[in-house]
């Protein structure tokens, strides 16, 4: 496959996995991710969850537009690149309560953040849905606050089986869509990039009657 174009310049990643266990499978996917990034000539922000780090979220906190140091650092890395990738792994069915923490505090950011933004969602997991379920919880809260989540997200299944020993996804087929994935998504944000639609306004509840008690617009 050819380089994806980069016509205004290199378009910029950031990307991290949810997961903090040692030897984590979505973080060995996150860091095949950054190859092909790389290979078409994207740029990578690579990040860990650590590094967004936050109390539980408590609206009595933000006194004088306090927000913790992890959610400053997730909205400034948000707002330094033209897309995020998430790889998060499946606790219980849904997404874990981390990375739904780290959206609540940086959503309530203004202008808030997410809204516009570019998004591809990945899992791996030992189950024959390689976390599939999670990646749909996750969605909620991000296209609920305005992320362009790609429609086509990778859960790669049997993870403790689908590694080879450099790393790499063993399987050729798996190999080749992930790598496409990737590229199709890149493709999609330099075009956003570089060919911008009309900007719009980001309302919460588009259905909702107007009431300034209730109201988020931007």
């Amino acid at each position: 496959m050819e380089q994806v174009n980069t016509k205004g310049g290199p378009v910029r990643f950031l990307v991290f996995s949810v997961s903090q266990r040692k030897d984590s499978f979505n973080t060995k996917l996150a860091d095949l991710a950054v190859g092909v990034i790389q290979k078409y000539g994207g740029i990578v922000d690579l990040a860990h969850m650590k590094d967004f780090d936050a109390p539980s979220f408590n609206q009595d906190l933000e006194v004088d537009n306090f927000h913790p140091k992890g959610a400053e650092e997730f909205r400034r890395r948000l707002l330094a690149n033209d897309a995020f990738i998430v790889v998060s792994p499946e606790y219980n069915g849904s997404m874990p309560g981390l990375i739904k923490n780290s959206i609540d505090w940086v959503s309530r950011f203004r202008p808030q953040p997410f809204n516009e933004l570019h998004g591809l969602l990945m899992s791996a997991s030992p189950s024959m849905a390689g976390g599939n379920r999670g990646l749909w919880s996750l969605r909620i809260p991000l296209e609920h606050l305005g992320a362009r989540i790609f429609p086509d997200m990778f859960s790669l299944a049997m993870a403790h089986q689908a590694f080879n020993p450099d790393g790499q996804i063993a399987n050729t087929v798996l190999a080749k869509r992930f790598d496409e994935n990737i590229a199709a998504f890149m493709s999609l944000v330099e075009a956003a990039k570089n060919y911008p639609c009309m900007k719009k306004a980001w309302v919460e509840f588009l259905g909702e009657k107007p009431d300034p008690v209730t109201d988020r617009v931007e």
